[in-house]
Protein backbone atom coordinates (compact mmCIF):
# COMPACT_ATOMS: atom_id res chain seq x y z
CA UNK A 1 0.00 0.00 0.00
CA UNK A 2 1.42 3.13 -1.16
CA UNK A 3 1.24 6.56 0.24
CA UNK A 4 -1.67 7.33 -2.38
CA UNK A 5 -3.36 4.23 -0.75
CA UNK A 6 -3.37 2.39 -3.91
CA UNK A 7 -1.62 -1.02 -4.13
CA UNK A 8 1.05 -1.78 -6.72
CA UNK A 9 2.56 -4.54 -8.41
CA UNK A 10 5.95 -5.86 -9.11
CA UNK A 11 8.90 -3.45 -7.49
CA UNK A 12 6.13 -1.18 -6.42
CA UNK A 13 4.71 -2.91 -3.61
CA UNK A 14 6.00 -1.31 -0.53
CA UNK A 15 4.69 -2.30 3.23
CA UNK A 16 1.40 -1.70 4.89
CA UNK A 17 3.17 1.01 6.63
CA UNK A 18 2.95 3.99 4.88
CA UNK A 19 6.21 6.11 3.88
CA UNK A 20 6.59 8.77 1.52
CA UNK A 21 7.62 8.55 -1.98
CA UNK A 22 9.80 10.61 -3.81
CA UNK A 23 9.08 10.29 -7.68
CA UNK A 24 12.19 11.54 -10.33
CA UNK A 25 14.40 12.37 -7.45
CA UNK A 26 17.64 13.20 -8.41
CA UNK A 27 21.02 11.82 -6.34
CA UNK A 28 22.06 15.42 -5.82
CA UNK A 29 19.12 15.67 -3.34
CA UNK A 30 20.61 13.77 -1.09
CA UNK A 31 24.37 13.55 -1.77
CA UNK A 32 27.19 14.89 0.39
CA UNK A 33 28.87 18.14 -0.82
CA UNK A 34 31.92 16.64 -1.66
CA UNK A 35 30.41 13.56 -2.96
CA UNK A 36 28.49 15.47 -5.12
CA UNK A 37 30.73 17.84 -6.35
CA UNK A 38 33.12 15.04 -7.92
CA UNK A 39 30.15 12.90 -9.60
CA UNK A 40 28.83 16.32 -11.17
CA UNK A 41 32.32 16.92 -12.61
CA UNK A 42 32.42 13.31 -13.74
CA UNK A 43 28.99 13.06 -15.11
CA UNK A 44 30.25 16.09 -17.09
CA UNK A 45 33.27 14.93 -18.79
CA UNK A 46 32.91 14.05 -22.57
CA UNK A 47 33.69 10.62 -23.05
CA UNK A 48 33.51 9.81 -19.24
CA UNK A 49 31.04 6.62 -19.73
CA UNK A 50 32.82 5.44 -23.04
CA UNK A 51 35.87 5.29 -21.53
CA UNK A 52 34.94 2.99 -18.70
CA UNK A 53 32.88 0.96 -20.87
CA UNK A 54 36.08 0.37 -22.54
CA UNK A 55 37.61 -0.65 -19.08
CA UNK A 56 35.09 -3.21 -18.37
CA UNK A 57 37.11 -5.89 -20.19
CA UNK A 58 40.20 -5.10 -17.79
CA UNK A 59 38.03 -5.08 -14.50
CA UNK A 60 37.21 -7.86 -13.13
CA UNK A 61 33.14 -7.13 -13.28
CA UNK A 62 31.71 -10.17 -15.16
CA UNK A 63 33.96 -12.76 -12.63
CA UNK A 64 31.87 -11.24 -10.00
CA UNK A 65 28.74 -11.58 -11.60
CA UNK A 66 29.43 -15.33 -12.02
CA UNK A 67 31.07 -15.70 -8.67
CA UNK A 68 27.82 -14.58 -6.52
CA UNK A 69 25.62 -16.34 -9.53
CA UNK A 70 27.45 -19.65 -8.88
CA UNK A 71 28.47 -19.24 -5.15
CA UNK A 72 26.22 -17.33 -3.28
CA UNK A 73 21.94 -16.90 -2.78
CA UNK A 74 20.32 -14.52 -5.26
CA UNK A 75 17.17 -12.88 -3.55
CA UNK A 76 13.69 -13.56 -5.39
CA UNK A 77 10.10 -13.70 -4.23
CA UNK A 78 11.07 -17.31 -3.71
CA UNK A 79 14.39 -16.84 -2.11
CA UNK A 80 14.94 -14.12 0.85
CA UNK A 81 11.50 -12.71 -0.34
CA UNK A 82 11.15 -10.44 2.43
CA UNK A 83 14.46 -9.06 1.50
CA UNK A 84 13.44 -9.04 -2.13
CA UNK A 85 10.13 -7.17 -0.73
CA UNK A 86 12.70 -4.30 1.05
CA UNK A 87 14.52 -4.03 -2.26
CA UNK A 88 11.51 -3.27 -4.52
CA UNK A 89 10.08 -1.76 -2.07
CA UNK A 90 13.56 0.70 -1.64
CA UNK A 91 13.71 0.94 -5.80
CA UNK A 92 9.95 2.62 -5.55
CA UNK A 93 10.43 4.84 -2.96
CA UNK A 94 13.72 6.40 -4.89
CA UNK A 95 12.06 5.83 -8.27
CA UNK A 96 14.57 3.70 -9.31
CA UNK A 97 13.54 1.78 -12.79
CA UNK A 98 15.17 -0.90 -12.77
CA UNK A 99 15.61 -3.04 -9.73
CA UNK A 100 19.28 -4.19 -9.49
CA UNK A 101 19.89 -8.16 -8.70
CA UNK A 102 20.84 -8.90 -4.96
CA UNK A 103 22.82 -11.45 -3.31
CA UNK A 104 23.19 -13.34 0.03
CA UNK A 105 26.77 -14.15 0.89
CA UNK A 106 27.67 -16.69 3.39
CA UNK A 107 30.34 -14.32 5.32
CA UNK A 108 29.67 -13.89 9.29
CA UNK A 109 31.16 -10.37 8.76
CA UNK A 110 28.68 -8.28 8.28
CA UNK A 111 28.61 -6.26 5.07
CA UNK A 112 27.15 -4.94 2.06
CA UNK A 113 27.95 -3.20 -1.16
CA UNK A 114 26.77 -2.23 -4.83
CA UNK A 115 29.56 -3.02 -7.69
CA UNK A 116 29.25 -3.43 -11.02
CA UNK A 117 29.83 -0.95 -14.22
CA UNK A 118 27.46 -1.80 -16.83
CA UNK A 119 24.59 -2.87 -14.44
CA UNK A 120 25.07 -2.63 -10.45
CA UNK A 121 24.59 -5.67 -8.44
CA UNK A 122 23.74 -5.41 -4.42
CA UNK A 123 25.38 -8.31 -2.09
CA UNK A 124 24.70 -8.28 1.87
CA UNK A 125 26.40 -11.10 3.56
CA UNK A 126 24.25 -13.29 6.25
CA UNK A 127 26.33 -11.68 9.27
CA UNK A 128 24.15 -8.57 7.92
CA UNK A 129 21.24 -10.99 7.44
CA UNK A 130 21.61 -12.28 10.45
CA UNK A 131 22.11 -8.90 12.83
CA UNK A 132 19.77 -6.31 11.71
CA UNK A 133 15.93 -6.13 12.31
CA UNK A 134 13.56 -5.44 9.78
CA UNK A 135 13.59 -1.55 9.89
CA UNK A 136 17.34 -1.80 10.25
CA UNK A 137 17.77 -4.22 7.36
CA UNK A 138 15.28 -1.67 5.27
CA UNK A 139 17.67 1.01 5.90
CA UNK A 140 20.99 -0.72 4.60
CA UNK A 141 19.03 -1.60 1.29
CA UNK A 142 18.11 1.70 1.08
CA UNK A 143 21.48 2.73 1.73
CA UNK A 144 22.57 0.44 -1.23
CA UNK A 145 19.76 1.34 -3.80
CA UNK A 146 21.09 5.20 -2.99
CA UNK A 147 24.48 4.08 -4.18
CA UNK A 148 23.07 2.13 -7.39
CA UNK A 149 21.09 5.76 -7.85
CA UNK A 150 24.15 7.97 -7.71
CA UNK A 151 26.08 5.73 -9.80
CA UNK A 152 28.66 5.17 -6.94
CA UNK A 153 29.08 1.22 -8.20
CA UNK A 154 31.25 2.29 -10.84
CA UNK A 155 33.91 3.84 -8.99
CA UNK A 156 33.01 1.13 -6.23
CA UNK A 157 34.15 -1.22 -9.07
CA UNK A 158 37.75 0.68 -9.99
CA UNK A 159 38.54 0.50 -6.12
CA UNK A 160 38.10 -2.99 -5.50
CA UNK A 161 40.03 -3.79 -8.99
CA UNK A 162 42.80 -1.30 -7.81
CA UNK A 163 43.31 -2.41 -4.41
CA UNK A 164 43.30 -5.89 -6.02
CA UNK A 165 45.99 -4.38 -8.19
CA UNK A 166 48.13 -2.84 -5.42
CA UNK A 167 48.67 -6.03 -3.81
CA UNK A 168 49.86 -7.81 -7.18
CA UNK A 169 52.51 -4.99 -7.83
CA UNK A 170 53.68 -4.74 -4.24
CA UNK A 171 56.90 -6.30 -5.42
CA UNK A 172 57.58 -3.57 -8.32
CA UNK A 173 59.18 -0.59 -7.28
CA UNK A 174 57.11 2.55 -7.15
CA UNK A 175 54.14 0.93 -8.90
CA UNK A 176 52.67 -0.39 -5.60
CA UNK A 177 53.20 3.63 -4.46
CA UNK A 178 51.50 5.14 -7.99
CA UNK A 179 48.62 2.61 -7.39
CA UNK A 180 47.85 2.98 -4.00
CA UNK A 181 47.93 7.26 -3.85
CA UNK A 182 44.80 6.61 -6.97
CA UNK A 183 43.42 4.15 -4.28
CA UNK A 184 43.77 6.60 -1.21
CA UNK A 185 42.00 9.47 -3.33
CA UNK A 186 39.38 6.85 -4.33
CA UNK A 187 39.05 5.94 -0.88
CA UNK A 188 38.18 9.57 0.42
CA UNK A 189 35.96 9.88 -2.03
CA UNK A 190 34.38 6.76 -1.40
CA UNK A 191 34.15 7.80 2.62
CA UNK A 192 31.95 10.61 1.93
CA UNK A 193 29.83 8.77 -0.66
CA UNK A 194 29.22 6.38 2.33
CA UNK A 195 27.60 9.53 4.37
CA UNK A 196 25.11 9.95 0.96
CA UNK A 197 24.17 6.52 1.12
CA UNK A 198 23.20 6.96 4.72
CA UNK A 199 21.33 9.59 4.19
CA UNK A 200 19.23 8.20 1.28
CA UNK A 201 18.62 4.65 3.55
CA UNK A 202 16.92 7.53 5.57
CA UNK A 203 14.71 8.53 2.40
CA UNK A 204 13.70 4.69 1.95
CA UNK A 205 13.30 3.64 5.87
CA UNK A 206 12.05 7.08 7.11
CA UNK A 207 13.15 5.88 10.65
CA UNK A 208 16.06 7.83 12.23
CA UNK A 209 16.13 5.70 15.28
CA UNK A 210 16.21 2.18 12.67
CA UNK A 211 19.34 3.75 10.82
CA UNK A 212 20.88 4.46 14.58
CA UNK A 213 20.10 0.72 16.07
CA UNK A 214 21.62 0.13 12.49
CA UNK A 215 25.07 1.74 12.75
CA UNK A 216 25.14 1.24 16.59
CA UNK A 217 25.04 -2.53 15.89
CA UNK A 218 27.67 -2.55 13.34
CA UNK A 219 30.01 -1.15 16.14
CA UNK A 220 29.13 -3.08 18.95
CA UNK A 221 27.15 -6.39 17.71
CA UNK A 222 23.48 -7.32 18.27
CA UNK A 223 23.43 -6.47 21.89
CA UNK A 224 21.03 -3.32 21.92
CA UNK A 225 19.88 -3.87 25.47
CA UNK A 226 23.22 -2.96 26.42
CA UNK A 227 23.88 0.60 24.23
CA UNK A 228 22.16 3.80 24.21
CA UNK A 229 21.81 5.80 21.25
CA UNK A 230 22.27 8.83 22.88
CA UNK A 231 25.47 7.48 24.59
CA UNK A 232 26.46 6.55 21.36
CA UNK A 233 26.34 9.78 19.68
CA UNK A 234 28.01 11.26 22.28
CA UNK A 235 30.95 9.17 21.24
CA UNK A 236 31.20 10.65 18.64
CA UNK A 237 30.87 14.08 19.73
CA UNK A 238 34.15 13.20 22.28
CA UNK A 239 36.16 12.02 18.95
CA UNK A 240 35.43 15.32 17.25
CA UNK A 241 36.55 17.45 19.59
CA UNK A 242 38.59 15.14 22.03
CA UNK A 243 42.99 15.66 22.30
CA UNK A 244 45.36 17.27 20.93
CA UNK A 245 47.17 18.21 17.82
CA UNK A 246 48.54 14.41 17.64
CA UNK A 247 45.39 12.83 18.47
CA UNK A 248 44.04 14.59 15.42
CA UNK A 249 46.99 13.34 13.21
CA UNK A 250 46.08 9.84 14.74
CA UNK A 251 42.98 10.73 12.92
CA UNK A 252 44.09 11.26 10.03
CA UNK A 253 46.62 8.06 9.92
CA UNK A 254 43.62 5.80 11.20
CA UNK A 255 40.89 6.23 8.67
CA UNK A 256 43.02 6.73 5.65
CA UNK A 257 43.24 2.63 4.94
CA UNK A 258 39.77 2.69 5.56
CA UNK A 259 36.46 2.99 2.48
CA UNK A 260 34.04 3.78 5.21
CA UNK A 261 33.43 6.63 7.94
CA UNK A 262 33.56 5.39 11.32
CA UNK A 263 30.40 4.18 12.65
CA UNK A 264 29.90 7.24 15.31
CA UNK A 265 31.07 9.96 12.57
CA UNK A 266 28.07 8.15 9.80
CA UNK A 267 25.47 8.57 13.08
CA UNK A 268 26.52 12.10 13.74
CA UNK A 269 26.31 13.08 10.29
CA UNK A 270 22.99 10.93 9.93
CA UNK A 271 21.31 12.59 12.69
CA UNK A 272 22.67 16.51 11.38
CA UNK A 273 21.82 15.83 8.30
CA UNK A 274 17.61 14.53 9.47
CA UNK A 275 17.37 17.49 11.53
CA UNK A 276 18.28 19.99 8.60
CA UNK A 277 16.03 22.15 6.69
CA UNK A 278 17.71 19.99 3.28
CA UNK A 279 15.85 16.69 4.53
CA UNK A 280 12.48 18.45 5.36
CA UNK A 281 12.44 19.89 2.25
CA UNK A 282 12.94 16.58 0.65
CA UNK A 283 10.04 15.28 2.96
CA UNK A 284 7.95 18.08 1.76
CA UNK A 285 8.37 17.07 -1.52
CA UNK A 286 10.81 19.81 -2.52
CA UNK A 287 13.87 18.01 -4.29
CA UNK A 288 15.78 18.41 -7.50
CA UNK A 289 14.57 16.17 -10.36
CA UNK A 290 16.80 13.80 -12.80
CA UNK A 291 15.35 15.50 -15.99
CA UNK A 292 17.19 18.83 -14.24
CA UNK A 293 20.75 16.71 -13.53
CA UNK A 294 21.79 18.23 -17.46
CA UNK A 295 21.29 22.00 -16.28
CA UNK A 296 23.19 21.66 -13.01
CA UNK A 297 26.30 24.00 -12.73
CA UNK A 298 29.80 22.62 -12.17
CA UNK A 299 31.06 25.88 -10.53
CA UNK A 300 27.79 26.25 -8.33
CA UNK A 301 28.23 22.41 -7.21
CA UNK A 302 31.98 23.02 -6.31
CA UNK A 303 31.59 26.72 -5.03
CA UNK A 304 29.02 24.31 -2.54
CA UNK A 305 31.65 21.72 -2.10
CA UNK A 306 33.88 24.46 -1.03
CA UNK A 307 31.37 26.65 1.47
CA UNK A 308 30.89 23.58 3.09
CA UNK A 309 34.44 22.18 3.89
CA UNK A 310 34.95 26.02 4.94
CA UNK A 311 32.02 25.73 7.49
CA UNK A 312 33.28 22.47 8.70
CA UNK A 313 36.72 23.66 9.14
CA UNK A 314 35.43 27.00 10.96
CA UNK A 315 32.89 25.35 13.31
CA UNK A 316 35.39 22.12 13.76
CA UNK A 317 36.00 21.44 17.41
CA UNK A 318 38.86 19.43 16.60
CA UNK A 319 42.41 20.84 17.38
CA UNK A 320 43.65 20.76 13.76
CA UNK A 321 41.10 22.58 12.63
CA UNK A 322 40.95 24.86 14.87
CA UNK A 323 45.24 25.35 14.04
CA UNK A 324 44.11 25.86 10.47
CA UNK A 325 41.31 28.30 11.08
CA UNK A 326 43.54 30.09 13.52
CA UNK A 327 46.58 30.01 11.38
CA UNK A 328 44.08 31.42 7.98
CA UNK A 329 43.04 34.14 10.51
CA UNK A 330 46.64 35.08 11.57
CA UNK A 331 46.70 34.18 14.93
CA UNK A 332 49.59 35.40 16.44
CA UNK A 333 52.10 33.60 18.59
CA UNK A 334 51.82 30.22 16.50
CA UNK A 335 54.69 28.51 17.95
CA UNK A 336 53.44 28.18 21.29
CA UNK A 337 50.20 26.79 19.91
CA UNK A 338 51.56 24.27 18.41
CA UNK A 339 53.82 23.53 21.34
CA UNK A 340 51.01 23.27 23.08
CA UNK A 341 48.86 21.28 21.07
CA UNK A 342 51.81 18.34 20.56
CA UNK A 343 51.67 18.58 24.23
CA UNK A 344 55.07 20.17 25.38
CA UNK A 345 57.05 17.87 22.28
CA UNK A 346 57.32 15.04 24.58
CA UNK A 347 59.20 16.85 27.50
CA UNK A 348 58.35 15.02 30.67
CA UNK A 349 56.21 17.00 32.78
CA UNK A 350 58.49 18.96 35.71
CA UNK A 351 61.21 19.28 33.64
CA UNK A 352 63.12 22.14 34.87
CA UNK A 353 64.89 24.94 32.61
CA UNK A 354 67.15 28.12 33.15
CA UNK A 355 63.29 29.76 34.21
CA UNK A 356 62.15 27.18 36.17
CA UNK A 357 59.47 24.36 35.57
CA UNK A 358 58.68 23.95 32.09
CA UNK A 359 57.13 21.66 29.52
CA UNK A 360 59.42 22.20 27.02
CA UNK A 361 63.06 21.48 26.86
CA UNK A 362 65.34 24.59 27.59
CA UNK A 363 67.06 26.60 24.57
CA UNK A 364 70.44 25.30 25.51
CA UNK A 365 69.94 21.76 25.42
CA UNK A 366 69.78 20.27 21.91
CA UNK A 367 66.11 17.91 22.02
CA UNK A 368 66.64 13.96 22.16
CA UNK A 369 65.21 13.57 18.66
CA UNK A 370 67.96 16.21 16.94
CA UNK A 371 71.00 16.10 14.47
CA UNK A 372 73.57 14.99 16.29
CA UNK A 373 75.62 18.01 14.68
CA UNK A 374 73.11 20.99 14.83
CA UNK A 375 70.28 22.07 17.22
CA UNK A 376 67.26 24.08 16.10
CA UNK A 377 67.45 27.37 16.04
CA UNK A 378 65.81 28.65 19.62
CA UNK A 379 61.89 29.59 19.33
CA UNK A 380 62.06 26.44 16.36
CA UNK A 381 60.05 23.37 17.62
CA UNK A 382 61.95 19.91 16.38
CA UNK A 383 59.78 17.94 14.22
CA UNK A 384 58.55 15.04 15.93
CA UNK A 385 58.61 11.82 14.30
CA UNK A 386 55.24 10.61 12.94
CA UNK A 387 54.04 7.10 14.54
CA UNK A 388 54.70 3.71 12.68
CA UNK A 389 51.45 3.34 10.93
CA UNK A 390 50.00 0.69 12.08
CA UNK A 391 46.87 0.37 9.93
CA UNK A 392 43.99 -1.68 11.32
CA UNK A 393 42.54 -3.81 8.54
CA UNK A 394 39.68 -2.00 6.76
CA UNK A 395 36.28 -3.07 7.53
CA UNK A 396 33.65 -2.39 5.26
Amino acid sequence: MSDDGHQHTGHEQVPSRQRRRFPEISSRAYEHPADRSALVALRKLSGFDTVFKALSGLLPERSLRLLFLSDSVRVSDRQFAHLNDMLRDACYILDLEKVPPMYVNQDPQPNAMCIGLDEPIIVVTTGLVELLDEEEMRAVIGHEVGHALSGHSVYRTVLLFLTNLALRVAWIPLGNVAVMAIVTALREWFRKSELSADRAGLLVGQDLRASMRGLMKLAGGNHLHEMNVDAFLEQAEEYEAGGDLRDSVLKILNVLPRSHPFATVRAAELKKWAASRDYQRIMDGHYPRRSEDKDTSVSDSFRESAAHYAGHVRNSRDPLMKLVTDIAGGAGDLGSRVRRGFGGFGASPGSAGANGPSDTPPNDTPPSDAPPNGTPPNGTPPKDQPPRDERPRDDN
